[in-house]
């Protein structure tokens, strides 16, 4: 759905709920929080039978929307049962670093839900929002809304796999940073390491501890994983400690990470955890290795 003011965000989003609260559907809304705050207000006394999120916190890492916010929400419900779910993942402000990893998310959204019964809302600010960003927006949604009065229609520029594979970029190395190979002998001094350069470089309590986690998943998963062992890095960057592990191996699932945990399952879960936990997570994958590259706020 696009829109250029708030009257027409309004005008998009309410009645989506409304509709859904009436039909007897839970219904979750995760957007930025002015924005969740205009539609709190609209909906007056049935927004408190409204799941509410602010996307800005729940949605910080886009790896974490599916699992964290999406799917949590409706593998909470009765099965079978119908949700509806307004999720906006990109706002004006969201950083180059951080689009691929967002866009990504929207592409996979239909394959994280095939076979179940939900309809998706996904706002995108014409006005705000560069031209890249709304071209991407017909290429990961197969139904479009367009700005203004204006039915729905079908999107012939849908592509969501040719988007993940084109988001797929290589990552830039950092100009300077710690640098420690490891393989199956070397896992806890790889973790020692991640979290002794983590806290020399400003990381503290609950942040480090979300350091010592992801390393630990990270380079465990390269030895069980990517070929027996790789590269782990640490540096700064504005603002945040980042974690960068390289191996051998190739992940071939673009939602590895991205899927809800089965209550009954057993292992599966490392990188799952690292996109709950991390404050962003960003993956190349290609011929030579996976790398995974994750930032922690200070």
């Amino acid at each position: 759905m696009f829109y250029r003011d708030d009257e027409e965000y309004l005008r998009g989003t309410v009645p989506f709920v409304r509709e859904g609260l009436a039909a007897g559907e839970p219904v979750a809304v995760a957007v930025p929080g002015e924005r969740l705050a205009l539609i709190r207000d609209a909906l007056g006394d049935a927004a408190d039978g409204v799941r509410m999120l602010d996307m800005r916190e729940a949605g910080r890492n886009p790896g974490r929307i599916i699992p964290g916010v999406l799917r949590a929400f409706a593998d909470a419900q009765p099965e079978g049962r119908r949700v509806r779910i307004i999720g906006e993942p990109i706002w004006a402000g969201r950083t180059d670093t951080e689009y691929p990893a967002c866009v990504q998310h929207e592409a996979l959204i239909n394959a994280a839900f095939q076979g179940r019964t939900v309809t998706i809302l996904c706002p995108y600010d014409a006005h705000r929002l560069d031209e890249r960003v709304l071209a991407d927006a017909y290429a990961t949604h197969p139904t479009v809304i367009p700005a203004g009065p204006g039915p729905e229609q079908g999107s012939g520029a849908y592509a969501p796999d040719d988007v993940v594979a084109r988001y797929n970029e290589p990552l830039a190395p950092p100009a300077r940073a710690l640098s420690f190979s490891f393989d199956a002998d070397s896992l806890s001094h790889a973790r020692h390491v991640a979290t002794g350069e983590g806290e020399r470089l400003g990381l503290t309590g609950v942040r480090l501890d979300d350091l010592a986690l992801v390393s630990a998943e990270l380079v465990t998963n390269s030895v069980v994983h990517g070929g027996g062992g790789g590269i782990l890095r640490v540096w700064d960057e504005d603002g945040y400690v980042v974690c960068e592990v390289r191996d051998r191996g190739r992940l071939a699932d673009p939602l590895a990470g991205r899927r809800p945990a089965a209550r009954e399952q057993r292992g599966g879960r490392g990188l799952l955890l690292v996109n709950l936990v991390s404050d962003l997570v960003r993956v190349h994958t290609g011929p030579d290795g996976t790398t995974v590259r994750c930032w922690f706020a200070r």
